[in-house]
């Protein structure tokens, strides 16, 4: 009888320590937690410290109080303006019902996914309406609030509060920007054809020109030249009838010597003339020869 009282002791006393056990719970600072009796909601508690329940009746869910993020995948948005964006976003969100969060997603993964739907749908709603132009300018903000206000009222009913909604990327998709980019390049090459041709152009007119002024210049000094060469003739003759008149063996003498200028530059290194040659009588008989010679 005594071991059994001991055994039936020792058995009240564990069932007594697990029970004391299963009745208390921790909620830290980041967390909040939802009480269920029998699987129904019956409270919410989001002081931090030590709690109490009902043993082996009682559940309790914890939830985080904090911020939260949300990064949904890249998705193709067609703008006002029938353009197309790949846009990422993030989202801030934090759970402020846990009661209504619980009877509407009940887990964070369900809630996450229903908060993408969410965020995408008024994505596409709200830059459905705005162009691309508008997007890159201070028009922004005016459409990301937009898109907060109407994600936070979605999401109030789901227990859920949502801080902010950015888009963290905005890129063109890829075949649009390889067109944008193939029509940038031909659009460079026609400016560049162009350029040159108005070049080519600039540099033929500068050529003629140039042409022009060359031919003019040559033709105003070669008719200077002819002016100051008949010049020059009409002196050297006057000086040679002065000279002449003056001294007509000095002028003979001179025009001998012109003579052999003219006669043996052009002949070869060997020139072969008789004694008694006229060509000779200069070299022969001196300056008094040049009558002879001019006769």
């Amino acid at each position: 009888m005594r071991g059994l009282a001991a055994k039936l002791t020792i058995g009240a006393l564990l069932l007594a320590a697990v029970s004391m056990f299963n009745a208390l719970y921790v909620v830290n600072e980041t967390q909040q937690a939802l009480l269920l009796r029998f699987g129904k909601p019956v409270g919410v508690d989001s002081e931090p410290g030590l709690k109490i329940k009902v043993p082996f009746i009682d559940t309790v869910i914890f939830y985080d109080n904090r911020l939260l993020p949300l990064q949904p995948t890249s998705e193709q948005i067609i703008l006002g303006d029938q353009k197309r964006l790949d846009v990422d976003t993030y989202t801030r969100f934090r759970i402020a019902d846990p009661l209504r969060f619980y009877q509407s997603v009940r887990t964070l993964e369900a809630a996450q996914s229903q908060l993408t739907q969410l965020v995408g749908s008024s994505l596409r709603r709200v830059l459905g309406q705005v162009k691309l132009t508008s997007l890159l300018s201070k028009e922004r903000d005016q459409a990301m609030a937009a898109i907060l206000t109407e994600v936070s009222t979605n999401a109030r009913p789901l227990g859920i509060e949502v801080a902010d909604v950015r888009i963290r990327r905005a890129d063109l998709p890829a075949e649009t920007s390889q067109a944008i980019y193939d029509r940038m390049k031909s659009e460079r090459q026609r400016e560049a054809k162009e350029l040159r041709a108005q070049g080519f152009e600039w540099a033929q007119e500068i050529t003629a020109r140039a042409d022009h002024e060359r031919t003019v210049l040559l033709a105003e000094a070669q008719q200077k030249a002819k002016v100051l060469r008949g010049e020059g003739d009409a002196q050297a003759a006057k000086l040679a009838a002065d000279a002449f008149g003056t001294d007509p063996k000095f002028y003979a003498f001179t025009r001998a010597l012109q003579s052999y200028r003219t006669a043996l530059s052009d002949s070869a290194p060997t020139l072969v003339l008789t004694p008694e040659s006229g060509l000779l009588r200069v070299f022969a008989n001196g300056p008094d020869a040049s009558k002879a010679a001019g006769q």
